[in-house]
């Protein structure tokens, strides 16, 4: 079907109604439409001579994230917590991308220690750094501390990627222009802000923290993008729609099952995490995206979050990982 003579307005309706049905708008169905009238592409090496460091990459999303940086031209610093799987991955890689230019980085980034350690070793290698995408993710059915005693998920989608922004930081000026995205999930619209229960120590369902902590890295992205505005760094968030990866498997096997053969691909989930630090697209409060599109960040009456909550969560985050200081002057 050809929708190249669609008036704007129209095509404007038809993404929305996409976007509030979720079988449509969340499966193959709604990329393969939508494909059909997004934002153009990269241009084919629109980041040779860049950097792009990738959190979560060794699998799913998150390696078709660095396959497709690769593809573009980027220097791509693959993130996971196990050697193995690293090398694998960058073997991967270098396979199905001609002259891939790929570095391997260990780091678990739920271990705030660890992720100190790593990030300053990181600083001392590499001058600039031109996208930070937060992939790393899981959703364990029982409740599950780190060594500093964080719940894992918490730890693992917020508090790591938060540290990890902070102290990389002074790389991310240095690029002269940088993005950094988070990648959250379409089940973040149907949790709340939680402020008052950030570790999930009250009645632990694994499927409620991971849309909880989701929501709570919109709220951070959005929380950094204002922090930065006026820099040279964007900051965003994202969801990649349904699809089929070894995390879905793993943690969501029934939905998998039953979801299967509408489910996106990796490369297709992918898409507009990579799309966003190879154009780097102006963005306005909320900077969460979906299908190369800025999207609301809650649907029903409420519009916006509740600003004291946010800032409550803020200076939760900060405390947690020690950066008291780092949003002293953000207006609520």
């Amino acid at each position: 079907m050809d929708f190249s003579g669609l008036a704007r307005p129209a095509v404007e309706l038809l993404d929305g109604v996409l976007d509030r049905t979720l079988i449509v708008g969340y499966t193959k169905i709604g990329s393969g439409l939508r494909r059909r009238w997004w934002a153009a592409d990269a241009g084919p090496r629109a980041l040779v001579g860049k950097r792009v460091l990738i959190t979560g990459a060794t699998a799913g999303i998150g390696l078709a994230m660095a396959q497709s940086f690769a593809g573009l031209g980027a220097t791509v610093h693959l993130l996971g917590r196990n050697t193995g799987k690293v090398d694998r991955a960058s073997a991967m890689i270098r396979d199905s991308v001609a002259d891939a230019h790929v570095v391997t980085e260990v780091c678990d980034v739920s271990d705030l220690d660890v992720v100190r350690e790593w990030t300053a070793d990181f600083a001392n290698r590499v001058p600039a750094l031109n996208g930070l995408v937060h992939n790393a993710g899981l959703m364990p059915k029982d409740r599950m501390v780190t060594r500093e005693g964080h719940e894992v998920q918490l730890a693992t989608h917020v508090l790591g990627p938060h540290l990890i922004t902070e102290r990389l930081l002074p790389l991310l000026r240095a690029a002269g222009g940088a993005s950094v995205v988070f990648v959250s999930s379409g089940g973040m619209y149907g949790a709340p802000l939680v402020v008052d229960d950030l570790e999930s120590r009250r009645g632990y369902n694994g499927v409620r923290t991971y849309a909880r902590t989701k929501k709570m890295q919109v709220v951070l992205a959005d929380s950094w993008a204002r922090r930065l505005a006026g820099t040279e760094i964007r900051v965003e968030s994202m969801h990649p729609g349904w699809v089929d990866t070894p995390g879905v498997a793993e943690y969501l096997p029934r939905f998998r099952t039953v979801t299967k053969p509408l489910l996106r691909d990796v490369a297709d989930g992918a898409d507009t995490a990579v799309w966003l630090v190879a154009t780097r697209p102006d963005s306005t409060p909320g900077h969460f995206w979906h299908d190369r599109r800025q999207r609301p960040t809650t649907f029903g009456w409420q519009r916006h979050e509740n600003p004291v909550k946010v800032r409550r969560f803020l200076e939760q985050v900060s405390r947690l990982t020690g950066t008291s200081e780092a949003w002293s002057g953000l207006r609520a």
